[in-house]
Order: C-alpha cells, then structure tokens, then sequence
C-alpha cells in the first residue's frame, strides 16, 4: 500500500499559482512547495505541471531545479516527474557513474511490470534518443552485460499461471549450474529473463524444496564478485522486492555517511505503491521505524520531504 497522503479534491491551477508564488522574492518557500507536491499523486502532479506550463510558459521541473538544491532538489523533481520518465532518468544516471550501478537497472527490470519496463524503454529512446538496452550494453561488460541486456530486452507474461513441472525441472537446472560454478551458461540467464515472476517464484520455491537452501545462498561462494551479486540482486528483486527495498533503505542509513541516492529513491519510487509495507518490514528487522531512521539521518527540507511521502503528519 502507498504511504502518500493526497486530498481527493485540488486544484491544479491553484497549486500552480501557489507554488510560483513560494518561487518568486528573495528566498524560495521550499515548506510550501512541500505542501503541495509532497500531498499529490501522479494525476495530480501532471494536472498541476499542465497548468503551470499553460499559466506561466515554463516547465516546473526547470523551475524547481533553479530554485532548489542538493539532496531536496534532485528527490523532489524526481518525484514530479512521469514515473517512466523518472526511471528512464535514474538508468541513464546510473550507467553514467563512474563505476555503473547496475543495481539500479537490476530494479527497473526485475520489479516494473512489463508494461512499465516497456513505457521506462520508450521514455528513455524519447530522452536520450538511444535505447536502453543499447546504453547497459555501452556502459558494461562481461557477464554483467549478458544479464542486464537479456533483463531489459524480454517482454515477459505478465500471469499468475504457473507450469509445475517446468517449475521443477528449471530449478534442477539452475542447481546443477550453480553447483558447478557454471554462472554464466545462457540458460541461467535465459530462465531469469524470459519467464515470468510467478513462474520464477514457483521455480525458486522448488529449488528450496528440493535441495534444502534458498538458491540465493548458492550464489554466496564469491561473495565479492560483481557479476554473482547481480544475479542475487535480480532473484532478490524477483522473488521478494518489498523485503528487497527494506534491505537497501537500512543499508542506505547503515554506512558512515546516508546513501541519498539510494534512500531517495527506494522512497520516492515506492510512496504510491508499496511503501507502506517496506515501512513494516523495515521496523521488524531494525531497532526503529524508518521514520525515525531518516530523521536521525537526514536534514532540513530533504528530511522534511522524505519524511511527507512516508505520510509523516507534523503535528
């Protein structure tokens, strides 16, 4: 379930009118900015960038990002934008770092439904005029590269049907190559990315069932090796992304100095659809809410922000 807060009845025009009026002056109303986006949903973030365009001829996300800074700027634009839009962004931002994180294509393509995979893929050749999949094939290598492309190129079935015996001999399959360190033969890769996510789970279950250990564990030989831990990341986002998403948050907060990227945006991509049950998760295996974690770990208009979208009421 969401955590956003967002009234049913609003005004776009007004919230257009109130947000350009918390621009203008010698300093920017960043709590009133908050106030309104941080309490809208998707329809109503794109009902108010309509309006603020046709009011004032400029685009918010360009007005907001030269009013804005840091931490708050970059979690609040992405939180206005599409959310295919906002994905195609992070994947492209994600290559272009310095060491690629692939984690962050691993999410994209293992957690999105295939039609938001698809709509993230159309985005992304609208923004940078390429596909997708043409940049995680420039920007990585190796065995790395097989998986990313073949997890971003397929268009998986979408069902809850599932095949037992498929389920059953699939997960042999995958025993006996992780038994025998073969982590990159293609059919690995092919059973991750061509079969669907209740198919994988049945598959997933039954290498459990069968040889008496998640087939996650089977992946920890090397546990400093790039390539296994994508493949752990790609299973961990298929099987269980909620629990997923609660390992990155605490991660985020666990190191010396907050992970911001990574905080904002398991928080401002999950506000309208699960985020509340990551919230939960979170509290059973940590010693505090994740409220008062990024309180502890954040400041100013960014905590004030983030803590909004987790549907933090001030009193």
């Amino acid at each position: 379930m969401a955590t956003l807060l967002a009234p049913k009845q609003f005004s776009p025009v007004e919230d257009a009118e109130n947000i350009k009026r918390a621009c203008l002056g010698f300093g920017t109303d960043e709590r009133a900015i908050i106030s309104i986006l941080g309490h809208r949903n998707l329809f109503q973030r794109k009902l108010i960038r309509l309006a603020y365009e046709e009011i004032y001829h400029e685009d918010l996300i360009q007005q907001l990002k030269s009013e804005l800074s840091g931490d708050f700027e970059r979690a609040i634009c992405h939180w206005t934008l599409d959310p295919a839009d906002r994905d195609a962004l992070l994947a492209n931002m994600a290559l272009k770092k310095t060491i690629p994180d692939f984690q962050v294509i691993l999410e994209i393509a293992c957690v999105s439904s295939p039609e938001e995979l698809l709509a993230t893929k159309r985005a992304y050749r609208f923004r940078y005029k390429h596909s997708l999949e043409e940049d995680v094939a420039s920007y990585t290598e190796g065995n790395i590269r097989k998986l990313l492309v073949a997890l971003t190129s397929t268009y998986k079935y979408d069902g809850y049907e599932v095949d037992g015996d498929l389920a059953h001999s699939e997960a042999n399959i995958l025993h006996e190559e992780i038994a025998g360190k073969d982590y990159n033969h293609e059919e690995l890769i092919r059973i991750l990315s061509t079969r669907s996510k209740s198919q994988l789970t049945a598959t997933f279950n039954k290498y459990r069932n069968i040889h008496g250990t998640s087939i996650t564990k089977g992946l920890l030989i090397d546990s400093t090796d790039d390539y296994l831990y994508a493949l752990r990341t790609a299973i961990r986002c298929i099987r269980d992304p909620k629990k997923y998403f609660a390992k990155i948050l605490r991660n985020a907060m666990k190191m010396e100095g907050t992970d911001e990227d990574a905080l904002s945006r398991v928080i401002v991509t999950r506000a309208e659809k699960d985020l509340k049950e990551i919230k939960e998760l979170f509290l059973k295996r940590n010693d505090m809410s994740l409220e008062e974690a990024v309180a502890r770990d954040t400041s100013g208009d960014y905590k004030t922000f983030l803590l909004t979208l987790l549907g933090h009421q001030e009193n």
